[in-house]
């Protein structure tokens, strides 16, 4: 069903998905971004990583990010320090230090991913290890 009540309303159903660059096995959802409801300062993605799936080494200089696990089990490397991720925990990334997420569940993981300022698949705002 589509929304029709108001455009600040978001259904996930009505979100096209697309796959993010320096990720494998993953659907991303932009439930929060400028062009849907015109949000300025920050976006929120909802993601789905199948078994295996996950990110590469990466870095947002300029972006904070923060993801809280919905389902399935993950591991989280920042810098070297590395983490076990549930259901209902949260992790943060600082501005441009490089980390990695890796599905470790055998069921997908989703999983809710918040950036300010926006990222918007802008690759000026992703760094790769050289």
């Amino acid at each position: 069903m589509t929304n029709t009540t108001s455009k600040y309303l978001i259904r996930e159903q009505d979100v096209e998905g697309y796959s993010p660059a320096n990720h494998h096995g993953t659907v991303n959802r932009r439930l929060v971004s400028a062009a849907n409801v015109g949000a300025k300062h920050m976006e929120v993605v909802l993601g789905t990583l199948e078994k295996g799936g996950g990110a590469l080494p990466h870095a947002h200089p300029g972006m904070e990010q923060a993801c809280y696990l919905l389902e399935g089990t993950a591991e989280v490397e920042i810098e070297g320090e590395r983490f076990q991720m549930q259901p209902g925990d949260t992790c943060f990334f600082p501005e441009d230090r490089m980390h990695i997420f890796r599905v470790t569940s055998d069921t997908p993981v989703r999983l809710l991913v918040i950036y300010s300022p926006p990222y918007a698949e802008n690759p000026e705002r992703v760094r790769r290890p050289a």
